[in-house]
């Protein structure tokens, strides 16, 4: 069995924590499912002084891409496909529409990553912050900085 790698319980609460039945919907999994792995490890939690779980909203971004993965090949195929593979899928954390344009931060396992779309375009897909979405990369070149 493989060990999970534990942070000390007060650097977790410091976190925003996210009740296990929120933590589910965000990960696309059933409420049973999030219980069985805080009790196998497999996902961090911190007990509150009730006893109850909460969830850091580093854990869900951590395991985001993994469960959106596996959901994807076993849904119903969708009417609007990409052909891209270079989708990220994270959490947005701010949208910030300004005359015609938006922008949009996104929280990928802990990196960021901006994009600017139409404020059209943003009005359309609802977009909020907290919301699961996916950064789709489509470039001809991609540059390396060494750091």
């Amino acid at each position: 069995m493989a060990k999970t790698h534990r942070q000390p319980e007060s650097a977790l609460e410091n976190e925003e924590l996210l009740k296990p039945r929120d933590a589910a919907l965000q990960l696309g999994i059933s409420f049973p499912t999030i219980k069985q792995w805080i009790y196998k490890r497999r996902i961090r939690s911190v007990k509150t002084a009730g006893g109850h779980h909460r969830i850091p909203l580093r854990e869900v971004d951590r395991l985001l891409y993994r469960t959106r993965d596996s959901m994807a090949r076993n849904q119903e195929p969708q009417i609007r496909r990409i052909s891209g593979r270079n989708q990220l899928v994270g959490r947005i954390i701010t949208v910030r529409i300004s005359g015609l344009m938006a922008e949009v931060k996104i929280s990928i396992g802990g990196q960021e990553i901006t994009s600017i779309i139409t404020a059209n375009s943003a009005r359309e897909m609802r977009l909020k912050p907290g919301q699961t979405a996916a950064a789709l990369i489509k470039a001809t070149e991609v540059m390396i900085v060494r750091v």
